[in-house]
């Protein structure tokens, strides 16, 4: 979208996930690829054809535990995680059998586990980890949710406020993907050294880890996400288990 034939066609900006579900619900942008959790707490309408997905580990969202994960009690959070953070909640419930305090701390994974029993790093930060170096276990929450559901893990997708004309925008998003997806290599080459990861687990990530189209499968996958979430997205700050600090 950034480089391909659809530039004409929007006026493009980029943010964290948590601040473009902001920027959506500010009506300070038609669509935004947005969280799920923020789709569904602003009861936005969602464009069909493609999102952020994956079937099983997704290497970008990372709960590293200090402790068996069966006695976990308190998680810091990433704190632009919005979706990850209900993720981690249903991991550690449903296949757990433990229903942690959250609390928000930016993405140090030192800093947040001095006070915490694990830490929930997502995005560059986590693929900047190598899971098998360190010294604690760490769930793939991609892989675990797999384990659990059998389903695809949705972690956003693109979205606005109501109407929107489908047709138009699933036209642009899906040339944009089908641009990406033969230019693979340049846009590999142009981020992963900014990222600070090698370019091989760049290529891996972005062509084998993540998944875009959005079937029914992951449609199926996000019901299901939704269903276990309850009421979550409503207002995260207020659950009960979730601490501003």
């Amino acid at each position: 979208m950034q480089k391909g034939p659809q530039q004409a066609l929007v006026d493009l900006s980029f943010e964290i996930p948590a601040r473009c579900a902001e920027v959506v619900e500010a009506g300070l942008a038609d669509i935004g690829l947005v969280p799920v959790a923020e789709i569904a707490r602003q009861a936005l309408e969602i464009v069909p054809g493609v999102g952020i997905s994956c079937r099983g580990p997704v290497r970008s969202i990372l709960l590293v535990c200090r402790v068996p994960p069966g006695q976990i009690q308190r998680v810091a959070v990433d704190s632009s995680s919005r979706t990850s953070a209900q993720l981690a909640r249903i991991i550690l419930r449903e296949r757990y059998g433990v229903t942690p305090t959250l609390f928000r701390r930016p993405p140090d994974l030192g800093s947040m586990l001095a006070d915490a029993d694990a830490a929930l790093i997502i995005g560059d930060a986590a693929l900047r980890l190598n899971p098998e170096r360190l010294s604690y276990e760490t769930l793939d929450l991609g892989a675990e949710w797999f384990s659990l559901t059998g389903l695809p893990m949705v972690f956003a997708a693109w979205a606005g406020h109501s109407p929107l004309d489908q047709a138009k925008l699933s036209g642009i998003l899906l040339g944009s993907y089908e641009f990406g997806l033969a230019h693979l290599d340049d846009i590999v080459d142009s981020e992963f050294s900014r990222r600070g990861v090698t370019r091989d687990l760049a290529h891996r990530y972005i062509a084998g880890f993540i998944r875009y189209p959005l079937g029914r499968a992951e449609q199926q996958g996000l019901a299901t996400f939704l269903s276990l979430a309850g009421p979550f997205w409503k207002d995260i700050d207020r659950q009960p288990d979730f601490v501003a600090s």
